[in-house]
């Protein structure tokens, strides 16, 4: 794929592809988590890992993050699942059939994503976060929103459209009867920042074709020993449901 991605805003999507040369037309899209991009070692890790096996894969930063055209204020789980739709339009054009997996948030943009739109065949979220306003309470409850930072980080500023948007989502828990296509969980028991449970929890409320993956020891980046099980498990797993 060579051609411009853009939001519905006008803002461009920066995006990497990774072309295994095979004449399969499945493809991964790759969606990060909060204050990431597309470059962070999970997402990269993941895609060549995947591409290496011989399926196709894109790893995108959403806008306002990485080198994506938009303002990180303006940075919402809504306006994610908006920027995923566009590079799905993008690969459906090419006549890529999808799977998604996202981390995170962006595992959150993933299943309102899926809920609203049957052009992703196949989800997995990895280390997904579910309960949108108890991680907002959580991690930046303290902070004032439009003054303080995530994180300490003066390079990601707390907004109050993000808070906004945590809040009136809530939890994406209740859109997990709705999603009817296969689904992998995958999560680190050493997570601190989303806790395993929030992945136990929209597993028991989702679908068949379902599986959970629990990575012993993993924390919420996979870091170090938990990249290549959780790659392992995305591939094999991916493996199983296109042989159908």
């Amino acid at each position: 794929m060579e051609e411009m991605i853009t939001n519905s805003q006008g803002e461009i999507l920066d995006y990497t592809f990774h072309d295994p040369g095979n004449p399969s037309r499945d493809i991964l899209i790759i969606g990060h988590g909060v204050t990431g991009n597309k470059d962070r070692p999970l997402v990269v890790t993941l895609a060549e890992a995947v591409s290496n096996e011989g399926m196709a894969v894109l790893r995108f930063s959403f806008s306002g993050n990485g080198s994506s055209g938009g303002d990180f204020r303006d940075c919402t789980i809504s306006k994610e699942v908006g920027d995923l739709k566009a590079v799905v339009t993008a690969a459906v054009k090419k006549g890529y059939r999808v799977t998604y997996a996202g981390h995170s948030m962006g595992g959150a943009v993933g299943v309102l994503a899926a809920f609203s739109d049957d052009r992703i065949k196949h989800l997995i979220s990895l280390a997904g976060m579910v309960h949108t306003m108890d991680f907002y309470k959580r991690e930046f409850g303290e902070e004032k929103p439009d003054e303080g930072c995530m994180w300490a980080e003066p390079s990601y500023p707390l907004s109050s459209t993000y808070r906004n948007d945590m809040y009136e989502i809530a939890s994406v828990a209740s859109k997990a009867s709705e999603i009817k296509i296969p689904w992998l969980l995958i999560h680190g028991d050493a997570d601190d920042v989303i806790p395993i449970e929030d992945s136990r929890q929209i597993f028991a409320l989702a679908n068949e074709p379902k599986k959970i993956i629990e990575i012993s020891g993993a924390n919420h980046v996979f870091g170090q020993a938990g990249l290549e099980p959780m790659s392992e498990a995305v591939i094999d797993w991916i493996g199983e449901i296109l042989r159908g």
